[in-house]
């Protein structure tokens, strides 16, 4: 089973996914985790990642260009997230396609990119669909807000363009709100993380639903 957690920088994704795959080891049951852009592993994560910080000349300006490439890292590892859950683990995914979907609909001011990116990634380059899709929904100040803290508290962590865009996090939080509502490329549960979320309690939620999907699928 494979599960996609979505949000902007700083909706508090990481937190959340730590928080399930606590919960679901507690139960018992066996966790595949990878987080999205794999910088430290993907050329075409690390060249997405430079054009970025304004290092890959115009690459950055191109909606599809910089899709393309974040698509290209997940590509890469498709066959081993459909092995993982075919061979029964829950593959708890920190960013995936829907990613791409929001940011490049926030971009383009349009959504009907998410169309040819669902064609990219799960037509031509084979990414498995995912069984649900976690929002972890907030609203673009307090995520910004959390992102500049978190900048201030780590010299060596510069905000990257797409986090330093304002507009583009607002239009972006708006993007995935679509998503989630038209249940765009599987099921979605949305997970309001704006101010005192109760992370143990979420998570408890996220898993019961995966339990339950787990139980479902079983029984047929």
């Amino acid at each position: 089973m494979i599960i996609a957690f979505e949000g902007v920088d700083g909706a508090g994704k990481n937190t959340l996914v730590s928080a399930v795959e606590a919960e679901l080891l507690a139960r018992e049951i066996p966790v595949a985790r990878v987080g999205f852009p794999r910088y430290e592993q993907s050329v075409h994560a690390q060249l997405a990642q430079a054009a970025l910080y304004g290092q890959m000349g115009d690459l950055l300006d191109s909606i599809h260009g910089m899709a393309t490439m974040f698509a290209l890292d997940r590509a890469e590892v498709a066959e081993d997230l459909a092995s993982f859950s075919e061979d029964g683990y829950v593959v708890l995914l920190d960013r995936f396609v829907a990613s791409n979907a929001a940011y490049s609909t926030a971009r383009l001011g349009s959504d009907s990119v998410a169309d040819w990116v669902y064609g990219l990634e799960f037509d031509s380059l084979g990414s498995p669909l995912p069984d649900l899709q976690v929002l972890v929904d907030v609203d673009a100040t307090v995520a910004q807000q959390r992102v500049a803290h978190r900048a201030d508290e780590d010299s060596s962590r510069a905000q990257d363009r797409y986090e330093a865009d304002s507009q583009l996090q607002v239009d972006t939080v708006a993007a995935y709100r679509d998503l989630a509502a038209r249940n765009w490329a599987s099921e979605w549960l949305v997970m309001n993380f704006d101010h005192g979320a109760d992370v143990k309690q979420c998570a408890q939620q996220v898993v019961d639903t995966i339990v339950a999907t787990l139980a479902d699928n079983n029984g047929k």
